[in-house]
């Protein structure tokens, strides 16, 4: 079984909801998801768990640029660490104006409370990954798989029977039965999700590990609730959006929607809002509404 460790960084003072995944070498230690900026303490304290510190860190692999997974990169690169990244996402980890300005659109005066300060990744330290490559670090060896869907520059990386699935694999706490779609602007693409999903099924893994939260042995069921979320999801864009409901209503409706689906998984309010800090649904209202007008209104 593959040699991996769950780091809580402990997002927001919430325990559960964004992880770092660490895998040691003889030399230090490879990181899957640096975690945002804010957490970048979290993560130091969870590393010396286990023995590092933030200067062993010799290579961060990043499932795509979205801050809660990539926004601490720039500064583990700052100490030496590698940043190994899509190569859509590669020019925005380099130069984030672009990345940082839309963000802050979405997020305000919030944005340095929730992700912290995210740096510029030098040149020399980028690591451009494509699609099935295989990236060998001090023997440990990781499969690169191109899955579109959440975001265009989205990878999943295998490694010795894990997958670890970023947001591609959804949004399922430990212990928990139900599973969420992250499905921000301006990327979300639920065909796309579904070619995804169905590469997915074509690997070999027995352990499933997506960002939010920690790693899940269920594998078939779990790629069966992707399926099921997905499904559900165009179900209720196609019973909504022929009615164009302004976005404050749409917006009432997906998030009284996705309540409900908690409620029928038998998901507590306490478990409920931990899923809303690992993955707020009012983030997606602007995706679906974007996805449908683009791809689906005018077909």
């Amino acid at each position: 079984m593959a040699e991996f460790y769950t780091l809580d960084l402990n997002f927001m003072g919430i325990p559960g909801t964004i992880a770092s995944y660490l895998i040691p070498h003889r030399h230090g230690a490879i990181l899957v998801e640096s975690g945002p900026g804010s957490t970048l303490r979290g993560l130091e304290r969870a590393l010396q768990g286990y023995g590092f510190t933030l200067d062993d860190v010799t290579d961060v692999l990043l499932t795509h640029i979205h801050l809660d997974h990539a926004g601490a990169a720039g500064a583990l690169a700052r100490r030496g660490a590698v940043i190994h990244v899509h190569p859509v996402g590669a020019p925005h980890m380099i130069r984030p104006e672009k990345l940082l300005a839309s963000a802050g659109r979405i997020y305000g005066d919030q944005m340095e409370a929730l992700w912290g300060e995210f740096l510029p990744v030098p040149e020399g330290q980028v690591h451009v990954v494509q699609d099935e490559e295989e990236i060998v670090i001090h023997g440990r060896r990781f499969l690169a798989l191109d899955t579109p869907g959440h975001a265009y520059h989205h990878y999943v990386y295998l490694y010795q029977g894990v997958c670890f699935s970023g947001d591609i694999g959804g949004v399922r706490l430990q212990g928990q039965r139900h599973l969420r779609l992250p499905m921000p602007p301006p990327e979300f693409h639920l065909e796309k999700w579904r070619e995804s999903l169905q590469r997915l099924r074509q690997a070999d893994f027995r352990i499933i590990a997506p960002t939010h939260f920690g790693p899940h042995e269920d594998v078939a069921w779990h790629l069966e609730a992707i399926e099921r979320e997905l499904n559900r999801v165009e179900g209720f864009l196609e019973e909504v959006m022929p009615q164009d409901p302004p976005e404050s209503e749409f917006h009432e409706l997906f998030m009284e929607w996705v309540l409900r689906q908690a409620r029928a998984d038998g998901v507590s309010e306490e478990v409920h809002r931990a899923y809303e800090t690992a993955n707020p649904s009012w983030m997606s209202v602007t995706g679906l509404r974007r996805y449908w007008r683009k791809f689906r209104s005018a077909a």
